[in-house]
Order: structure tokens, then C-alpha cells, then sequence
């Protein structure tokens, strides 16, 4: 389901002024999927404590309950591509949304942690797939001229909802006196959190019925004359139509399906671009972030902060996250990916470490000094920001480039898997670690950033400015 890399053809490539408009409302519309990813992934965040409370369990069995939904995602990711491929991408959005608004109402519903954790399995899976199927989608619907900024729609996305959940958040908690369990709509607030999701959920099911289908899908199952109309739709009318689906063909068939044993190589299993990739996501996650997303209302509650301030900070953490991601969204083509990523890397370790010194002072009447907690919360602000504007990014464009046509989107996809992984390995490890020792936790992460340095300098090549084709 890779989208198409195509040569200059006759007529023009640019979507006319007032194409551009009808373009921009389709990205955005597939987007919706990747503000869902976002939202779905950290509206939980507000539910942590609440969680632990009504069903008595340990941080190890809470860390579970948090952290199933990343197998569902692993799953999901896997499987969206042939799905997309059999039955179009625009369905697959719409299985996408019916699973998002399934999970939301049965995660504000459980009958008990079992059926939550099932929830999130399935809602697992919607993110899965919304993390596959709207960068493709958005590939294939745009115009050349226009695919970079547009495809620069979903990270951007992903950002706003996780921002958006963490307001929503902060929101029900102030409505409900600022206790999590406290009675709000008949519910416990916790549960109209996790239940508000169907709101963008419902949102995206009925966009998906008013954007078309990718004019590649329908290449594939022979409609040349719909996918002409809909070319038409995007690119304006000054193509030559016949010339542009020709074209989309023969790349079609001139694309190689790589498998897995195209990895295989090398004196370690791999080749060594394709553990180079695994390394890029592995020290994404393993410096700790999504704790900053899925735990950050928990973690400042364990050092003595306001439960109603906690949310607030988990909010502007958010802010600064997507102020991180529009830097990075500038800065990528000019000064480089690898000088971002290393950019980057230090920022972390500077944050980082500076978290790990404060979280190291004993608590005062059950909260951290008053210099430590500004040191922490500071620290943890720079840490996101560094993180957004280089490795959040970076890593993905990185994955998107580094790769031989050949192995592509095997690679990519082992990448990927690697980095669900990672995440699932942080995220169910946090809360008992935190128990052990929030500091020395902050401290791995810590060395794990610094490690990243090194890595980037002798392993990972500047992609920019090369052709994909140039990869190898």
C-alpha cells in the first residue's frame, strides 16, 4: 500500500487555487484518523489513578490494563495495508471509526478491568490502523506539488488530539470537583473521559463517506474511468487523465513486493540498514516519552502535585509537544535530519537528567521541594519540546527514506513493529519501576538518550535532499 513515486509526466502537476481548497479538506478529513491515534493514545492518562482505585489492583497489573492497547496497535498496523489493498482505503477508514467508537462507549462501560482491557485492545487496533492508512491515503489523493505539506497533516493531527484529550481532561475534572472517580453525568468522571472519544469517532466515520476513494485503490480493481474523475477532482483539469493513469499502472507494476526474507542478511540476521531502523525506533521510545503522555497526571500526583493542577500540566506538556512538532515540521528540509536528531538527543539528556536530580530528593509532607518540583516540571517541559522538534518526527522521516527500494516496506514495516514494542515495553514497565525508584527510572531513560548520540553519529546517513532511489 506504498504510495506512488512517479516521474514528471505532460500537463501540469499543480493543483489549481481552486482544487487546493477541495485537496486540503480531504487530507484533513483522512487526518481525523491520525487526531484519534493521538486522543485514543493518551485520554487515559486521565483515567490511571481512578483505574486503580475502583478495581484495587497493583501498578503491575494496572501497567497491563494501560499497555494492552499497544498489542492491539502492533496488530492493527500489520494488518491495515491488506486490508486497504482488498477492500479500498476509504472502507478501511470506516472499520477505523466503528472500531474507535466501539472501544470509546465499552471503556466508559466496563463491567470490569477484564472487559476494559478489551476495550482498549480494540481501540488498540483502530489506532493501528489509523497510523497506517491515513499517511498512505494522504500520499495517493495528492497532488505532487502539495504532498509533503499535506502529508505533514497526520503527525500534526496526532499531536492536536493528544492535546485535546488532555484538555477534555482537565475540563471533567474541574466539573467533577476535581476527583476522578466523582459523580459527573451519572458516571464516574473517568468514564465519560474515556467515553467522549465517540464524539471525533462518529466525526471521522461520516467524513469518511464525504472524500473518495484513492484513485491507486481503484486503479488496481480496474475503475480507470472513476479514478479519472477523482485525478480530475485533485489535480485540476490541466492533465492529460489518460497519460496520469497509465502511468499509476505501470509504477503499480513495476513495484516489487518485498517479504520478509528480503531482510535477512548479514553475519546478525538482518541487514544492518534494517537494524539501524529498528535502532532509530527503539531509542525513540526508550528514552521514555509516552510516560510523558500516558502517565504524566499520575507522575505528578506521586510527587504531591494537585490532582486539577496535575491535568493542567499534562495539557500545556501537550502544547509544548505540538509547538516541538511544527519547529520540526520547518526545520527538517533545511537543516537536516540527522543535525535535528542530535539536536535533539541533547535537549532529552539535559531534560532528562534534570528530572532524575530533582525526582531524587526525599518528598516534604508528600510533596517535593518547592525548588526540585519547579526543576521537574520545567525539566519535563524540555524534555518534550527536544523530543518533538527531532526524534518525534525525524524518526519516521528517517524510515520513510533510509531504506533500498527493494525492502522498503518490509523494512519499514519490522521498524515499525520494533518501535509498538518499545513503546509497549515502557509503557507496562513505568509503573513499577516509578515504585522502585522514580529517579533511578529517570536515570535509564537518561542513558538511553545519551546512547542515542553515538548512534546517530556512526550508524544513521543524512537523507536529505537524496531520491529515494539512492538508498542503499
Amino acid at each position: 500500500m506504498a504510495s506512488t513515486s512517479q516521474a514528471p509526466s505532460s500537463g501540469a502537476r499543480t493543483a489549481h487555487p481552486d482544487h487546493l481548497g477541495h485537496v486540503i479538506f480531504i487530507a484533513a478529513a483522512a487526518a481525523m484518523g491520525g487526531f484519534l491515534f493521538g486522543y485514543d493514545s493518551s485520554v487515559i492518562n486521565g483515567a490511571v489513578e481512578a483505574i486503580r482505585d475502583r478495581y484495587d489492583v497493583g501498578s503491575a497489573v494496572l501497567a497491563q490494563v494501560i499497555a494492552v492497547a499497544l498489542i492491539g496497535c502492533a496488530i492493527g498496523a500489520a494488518t491495515a495495508g491488506r486490508i486497504a489493498d482488498r477492500i479500498g482505503r476509504i472502507r478501511c477508514m470506516q472499520i477505523a471509526a466503528v472500531l474507535f467508537t466501539v472501544s470509546a462507549v465499552g471503556s466508559a462501560l466496563p463491567f470490569a478491568l477484564w472487559d476494559l482491557a478489551m476495550w482498549r485492545v480494540i481501540g488498540g487496533f483502530a489506532i493501528g490502523m489509523a497510523s497506517v492508512i491515513g499517511p498512505a491515503y494522504i500520499a495517493e489523493v495528492s497532488p505532487p506539488a502539495y504532498r509533503g505539506r499535506l502529508g505533514s497533516f497526520q503527525q500534526a493531527a496526532i499531536v492536536i488530539g493528544i492535546a485535546v484529550s488532555q484538555l477534555v481532561n482537565w475540563g471533567l475534572l474541574n466539573a467533577a470537583g476535581g476527583d476522578q472517580r466523582g459523580e459527573l453525568m451519572g458516571l464516574e468522571a473517568w468514564q465519560v473521559m474515556l467515553g467522549v472519544m465517540v464524539i471525533p469517532a462518529v466525526l471521522y466515520g461520516l467524513l469518511s463517506f464525504a472524500i473518495p476513494e484513492s484513485p491507486r485503490f481503484l486503479i488496481s480493481v480496474g475503475k480507470r474511468e472513476r479514478a479519472k474523475k477523482i485525478l480530475e477532482e485533485v489535480e485540476g483539469k490541466d492533465v492529460d487523465f489518460d497519460a496520469r493513469v497509465t502511468e499509476i499502472e505501470h509504477a503499480m507494476h513495476s513495484e516489487e513486493k518485498s517479504s520478509f526474507k528480503d531482510l535477512l542478511g548479514g553475519s546478525f540476521f538482518f541487514k544492518p540498514i534494517v537494524w539501524i531502523g529498528i535502532g532509530l525506533s527503539v531509542f525513540q521510545q526508550f528514552v521514555g516519552i509516552n510516560v510523558a503522555f500516558y502517565y504524566s497526571s499520575t507522575l505528578w500526583q506521586s510527587v504531591g502535585v494537585d490532582p486539577t493542577d496535575s491535568f493542567f500540566y499534562s495539557f500545556t506538556t501537550s502544547i509544548i509537544n505540538i509547538i516541538g512538532t511544527v519547529i520540526a515540521m520547518i526545520f527538517v528540509d533545511r537543516v537536516g535530519r540527522k543535525p535535528l536528531a542530535l539536536i535533539g538527543s541533547v535537549g532529552m539528556v539535559i531534560g532528562l537528567a534534570l528530572e532524575a536530580w530533582a525526582f531524587s530528593f526525599d518528598l516534604v509532607d508528600g510533596k517535593l521541594p518547592a525548588t526540585q518540583g519547579w526543576v521537574a516540571l520545567i525539566a519535563a517541559h524540555v524534555f518534550v519540546l527536544f523530543f518533538a522538534l527531532s526524534w518525534g518526527v525525524v524518526v519516521w522521516v528517517f524510515l520513510g527514506e533510509m531504506f533500498p527500494n527493494r525492502i522498503r516496506a518490509a523494512a519499514l514495516g519490522v521498524a515499525a513493529s520494533a518501535q509498538w514494542i518499545a513503546n509497549w515495553a515502557i509503557t507496562a514497565s513505568f509503573p513499577s519501576l516509578a515504585d522502585w525508584n522514580l529517579s533511578g527510572t529517570y536515570v535509564i531513560y537518561t542513558i538511553f538518550a545519551a546512547l542515542s548520540i553515538p548512534f546517530v553519529l556512526k550508524f544513521v546517513k543524512e537523507t536529505k535532499g537524496k531520491a529515494l532511489e539512492e538508498m542503499g
